[in-house]
């Protein structure tokens, strides 16, 4: 693998300290050479590090000197003390300590010093216990970066498929409500432009799937095609986007289906992440479009039962850390030609 250039180091939060997170980042730095990954720094509570690895760590205030630390050590930029720490046992202090990391790693990315964001997994639930009230973590980031959550799309990222869920964390029964033909407009051209903006492909080519079975075979099992749908491809099209659908989505993920497109729209969060996680468990990326930042995230939770167990895999937070390094190169080199 060709290693990527040096540029700012990515920034990368450890989420709650008492899940997983500070293993996969350690064991992601063992892995740097392996996977020819960028300099990066863990954020958070050097502790957390500390309960679940014995690696060589270095200590940075500053991330000028990250580059410098990472070819014998993690460096750790410790935020504060989240006392006591039990793997797989969150708290209130290691829930403020996740979100004390979460803003450090956006402060970090909106300015030059870092060049993108990789976001470890947290407990919503510990968060909420300290008044935290943001549905997740991208809905966070977009406000601190001045977007609205609307413009804010989420994408799930594997070498094989790349799928968009059109609503997300909210009962199956209102998705035929909250879909509608703004949303899906509005969602296709950010998906558009993030796929020409950070992955660097010219005419990106779209599908959308069917809300109901078939598709909904011309209104006789729903008419969420017909009345919400394709109006909205109307529209798209009249933008230049090359965009299918709707089509059956028992049928789209089709190796022979799914190769003719470069992102697919679904309208219900399992619609799009049963096939993906099916596809790329290990090395799925979460990645957030429509940011002023890069920012990606490896596609799994705190897995508090397997903390400090030395289970948990990191393979997705590799995949996110050098996707992270991709879409920063990608979006420097659009600057660069626009100059």
């Amino acid at each position: 693998m060709t290693a990527v250039p040096h540029r700012p180091p990515i920034a990368v939060t450890m989420g709650d300290p008492a899940g997983v997170g500070p293993e996969v980042v350690a064991r992601a730095w063992m892995a740097r050479r392996e996977h020819s990954l960028p300099p990066f720094v863990a954020i958070g509570d050097a502790a957390a590090i500390a309960a679940v690895w014995d690696g060589p760590v270095a200590r940075v205030g500053d991330m000028a000197e990250v580059v410098a630390a990472f070819a014998e050590a993690l460096p750790v930029w410790h935020l504060e003390d989240s006392g006591a720490l039990t793997p797989g046992e969150p708290t209130a202090a290691g829930a403020t300590c996740a979100l004390h990391a979460l803003e450090t790693g956006i402060g970090l990315t909106r300015t030059p010093a870092a060049s993108a964001l990789v976001t470890g997994p947290v407990s919503k639930h510990a968060l909420q216990s300290i008044g935290y009230t943001h549905p997740g973590q991208t809905e966070f980031i977009a406000e601190r970066c001045g977007v609205t959550a609307t413009n804010a799309v989420m994408m799930l990222a594997g070498p094989a498929l790349r799928v968009v869920p059109l609503t997300v964390h909210i009962p199956l029964a209102e998705v035929p409500e909250r879909l509608t033909s703004d949303l899906i407009v509005a969602k296709a051209r950010i998906v558009a432009r993030g796929l020409k903006r950070d992955f660097g492909i010219a005419h990106p080519r779209l599908a959308i799937a069917g809300v109901n079975p078939h598709a909904g075979e011309s209104g006789r099992l729903g008419d969420e095609e017909t009345r919400i749908i394709v109006p909205a491809l109307a529209a798209l099209a009249e933008d230049g986007l090359a965009i299918d659908g709707p089509l059956a989505a028992d049928a789209l993920f089709a190796p022979g289906i799914r190769d003719r497109y470069d992102a697919l729209l679904c309208a219900y969060h399992d619609q799009a992440l049963a096939p993906f996680k099916a596809l790329h468990f290990h090395d799925g990326v979460n990645l957030t479009l429509g940011l002023p930042i890069v920012r990606t995230s490896p596609d799994h939770g705190t897995a508090f039962n397997i903390a400090g167990t030395g289970q948990a895999d990191p393979g997705p937070t590799i995949a996110a850390i050098a996707m992270a390094a991709r879409m920063a190169a990608m979006r420097e080199a659009g600057c660069a030609a626009a100059k």
